[in-house]
């Protein structure tokens, strides 16, 4: 059962979030709001300015243990809202429970760069550890929400490119399916504290632009999934994208990946982010790093 506190945040968010988010189609408005999601985990300074492959980004180093371990982390956000500031609370606590080093990508967001700029932006950063000497056994992509869908999505692209893989996936609420077509899109229509379909259509549609919603490389569920590293993908009870995440696993065992599923009860949408509210976001967190650091 969730704790107490999760409950009432549950509560608080399906009250205010949810309603205005649902209705608000201001795309100033939400990147403003988006970003101050990072107050709701733990305080961090800001990271380190970086640029891989031409795509800046964020680095948060483990303040003890091994910095072998690289996490290229892709932001949530629903490939029109978020950025490093949004995320580097995540990012510093994932960095320590991992024991590694996290590089938040600042990939180019939707209006104003549709698909494939998040894709191309992941695809050059990745390339670029490679080329700065990091070992792909020792590189983990994760990321959350529609940055969950776009770690699926890359490393099915860097298969196709004959890439060297990454040692292991994470995926948190990952949005896999850009059509919609998951029964709890309706099932959880009410119970989810935050998303709805109406806001994520509004989302999808200024990312996918022309291209069917359905397409492997925007809506990853639908991709060859074959040959990619080991998952650990982990999602709310009551979120309409849990069934993607339940259909994620599932044809990614079919597919004969190690994959690892955990439906949280009770958790809202990327509840990780909310470390400084509920204890589920670190326990969360703990269960990522010990993951991360069994495949590295």
């Amino acid at each position: 059962m969730a704790s107490i506190r999760s409950q009432l945040l549950a509560v608080f968010l399906r009250m205010t979030v949810k309603k205005q988010f649902a209705k608000s189609g201001d795309l100033i408005k939400e990147r403003e709001s988006m970003n101050k999601m990072s107050a709701m985990s733990v305080k961090c300074k800001h990271g380190e300015l970086d640029v891989l492959g031409g795509v800046p980004g964020e680095w948060h180093h483990a303040e003890l243990g091994s910095k072998e371990t690289v996490i290229l982390y892709l932001h949530g956000g629903g490939y029109v809202l978020g950025s490093p500031s949004s995320h580097r609370g995540l990012a510093a606590l994932m960095a320590n429970l991992a024991q590694a080093k996290v590089f938040i990508l600042d990939y180019r967001l939707a209006p104003e760069t549709p698909y494939p700029g998040a894709l191309d932006d992941a695809v050059s950063a990745y390339k670029a550890l490679l080329d700065n000497g990091e070992l792909p056994e020792k590189i983990v992509i994760a990321g959350d929400s529609a940055g969950g869908g776009l770690t699926i999505a890359l490393m099915v692209a860097l298969k196709e490119q004959g890439l060297p893989l990454p040692a292991a996936g994470v995926c948190l609420s990952p949005w896999v399916d850009l059509s919609f077509s998951g029964d709890s899109m309706q099932t959880n229509a009410k119970a989810d504290s935050i998303l709805c379909k109406e806001s994520l259509a509004w989302l999808g549609g200024q990312y996918l632009a022309d291209l069917p919603d359905n397409d492997p490389q925007a809506s990853p569920l639908f991709a060859d999934l074959s040959g990619l590293p080991p998952l650990l993908i982990q999602v709310g009870s009551d979120e309409v994208l849990l069934d993607d995440a339940v259909r994620l696993n599932k044809l990614a065992k079919k597919a004969g990946v190690d994959s690892t599923l955990e439906v949280w009860d009770g958790q809202v949408h990327v509840w990780q982010l909310m470390s400084k509210l509920i204890p589920e976001a670190r326990q969360a967190l703990q269960v990522i790093g010990t993951f991360i650091k069994t495949h590295t």
